[in-house]
């Protein structure tokens, strides 16, 4: 086991030098061609996401903004946000906390271009619509042999690998919570784990999507309140840590065991793992919803890496950096989330981030799923094929209970490496789209309109499936209605 995780983390030291200035040159890119769109249309950001949907079918509501919004944030603020940034802290220094920040920034542009592909090139399925990479790969570029290949790489990365991470996570933090060994205990928590998540799986993404709005916005919000707290308490020193921060990354300032360049690797690998810009999974997530214009799904997505990265992992990084922690050592993970909180707020605090991680790495479990699920469906669309999924799924979980944290870490980087070159290779030539539905959408805000999309508002895009007007908040007058812009009177 020693072996294959020396193995796995070469691999990754060597090929994530690559995946990172592919990652860097797209957000600069992206961040050009649309005019830095992730902050000058922030507030447009904050109304998009309360939209309400339209019927797709007679008596059926269409998946809202806001449920697709959860959908992906039930994916990315998991344990990537707690375990994730403490391995990012440990390994890389404070300096990581700063590269996280920039790759969140740069990678907002990254976003929004990928999730108004994903809504695009949504298709019709059985309960809401579907789409993702896959899909804009086969239909907008007609690489159908990568089309396949994103599908089967981000069905295993997200149904097996980071549902085993986000396991090992849950046993990780219950163990260190109760001060259990492994074995029994891990195999009793990853089948309990099991059952729950069978029990939300199998009823599909309106069942699911139904548990991570409520879930998502309850823990997250609990979490950042707690870390405010601590914050408050150590108010006279965070000028000095923020000065560590900025001050390790940009090589003004050294700390013991942790260089820049692991600073880095190391910030701008948790902070793709936790925020997903530019990896191709939320785009499966933004085309479930039943919106009026593409663009409002990649703003809605945009403010998700805001809220992952900005908000959920700066929390957990000032948690741990307030209470003094040794860098440039071992990796350490969750127990050191839990020992920094408890150091802060008393011996509560173990038992309440124990409660907050489970909740949190459970709806990334459930995201994470759905993400496999649209891709089952891409490769082949069949009620078995579904079912013998979920099931693999709540393997994946039991044996992620078991798994060694450097191992499944190591995994978890090297798949999503292969996501991410995979997707950026493909929205790199296909962004022009999304820039020219951005410009249609403006166009639309300045003369005083709910922007509406029609198929044959943009005749350079190829094979779109779906807006031929068929849903009813694509019309001008339906969608003026929705926003309050329409005066009948």
């Amino acid at each position: 086991m020693t072996h294959l995780t020396d193995l796995v983390a070469n691999v990754n030291d060597i090929y994530w030098y690559g995946v990172i200035a592919l990652l860097v040159f797209a957000g600069l890119y992206f961040s050009a061609t649309t005019l830095i769109v992730q902050i000058r249309m922030f507030p447009e950001m904050l109304r998009t996401i309360t939209e309400k949907p339209s019927e797709i079918d007679t008596g059926k509501k269409g998946i809202s903004a806001f449920r697709a919004f959860t959908i992906s944030a039930a994916s990315r603020v998991g344990t990537g946000n707690v375990a994730g940034v403490a391995i990012a802290i440990t390994v890389g220094g404070p300096g990581a906390v700063f590269w996280m920040w920039l790759i969140a920034i740069i990678g907002g542009a990254t976003a929004f271009i990928e999730s108004t592909l994903g809504q695009l090139y949504k298709v019709r399925g059985k309960d809401s619509y579907v789409g993702g990479p896959a899909y804009y790969i086969r239909d907008g570029l007609g690489w159908k042999p990568l089309a396949v290949a994103f599908a089967v790489i981000i069905t295993v990365t997200y149904g097996f690998v980071f549902n085993a991470v986000q396991a090992n996570s849950i046993s990780e933090s219950i163990r260190n919570q109760f001060s259990l060994d492994g074995g029994t205990s891990s195999l009793i928590i990853g089948i309990a784990l099991a059952v729950v998540t069978g029990l939300v799986i199998f009823g599909g993404v309106r069942r699911l999507s139904a548990v991570t709005e409520i879930l998502v916005p309850v823990m997250a919000s609990a979490y950042v309140v707690v870390a405010l707290v601590v914050v408050a308490i150590n108010i006279t020193e965070v000028p000095e840590m923020v000065t560590l921060i900025v001050g390790q990354a940009l090589g003004f300032k050294e700390v013991a065991g942790a260089t820049i360049g692991a600073a880095i690797m190391q910030g701008m690998r948790r902070g793709l793992f936790s925020n997903e810009a530019g990896m191709g999974s939320v785009p499966n997530a933004a085309a479930t919803a039943s919106v009026s214009h593409p663009v409002k799904q990649g703003l809605v997505q945009s403010l998700g890496v805001y809220f992952d990265t900005l908000v959920v992992c700066s929390a957990t990084a000032f948690i741990i950096l307030l209470s003094d922690p040794e860098f440039g050592g071992d990796r350490e993970g969750i127990s050191l989330t839990q020992n920094a909180l408890a150091s802060q707020v008393g011996d509560w605090g173990v038992p309440f981030l124990t409660v907050v991680i489970f909740f949190l790495a459970f709806s990334s479990i459930l995201g994470n799923s759905y993400y496999g699920e649209a891709n089952i469906n891409f490769l082949r669309d069949s009620p078995r094929s579904i079912t013998a999924f979920r099931a693999l799924v709540l393997l994946a979980v039991i044996g992620g209970a078991f798994g060694s944290v450097d191992l499944v870490w190591g995994l978890a980087d090297l798949f999503m490496g292969f996501m991410a070159t995979i997707n950026l290779v493909a929205i790199i030539p296909l962004g022009g789209l999304s820039v020219a539905l951005l410009h249609h959408y403006l166009k639309q805000k300045a003369a005083g309109h709910n922007p509406v999309f029609h198929r044959d508002d943009l005749p350079q895009a190829k094979n779109i499936s779906c807006w031929d007007g068929s849903d009813p908040l694509t019309h001008q007058d339906v969608a003026d209605d929705a926003r309050g812009l329409r005066d009948d009177g």
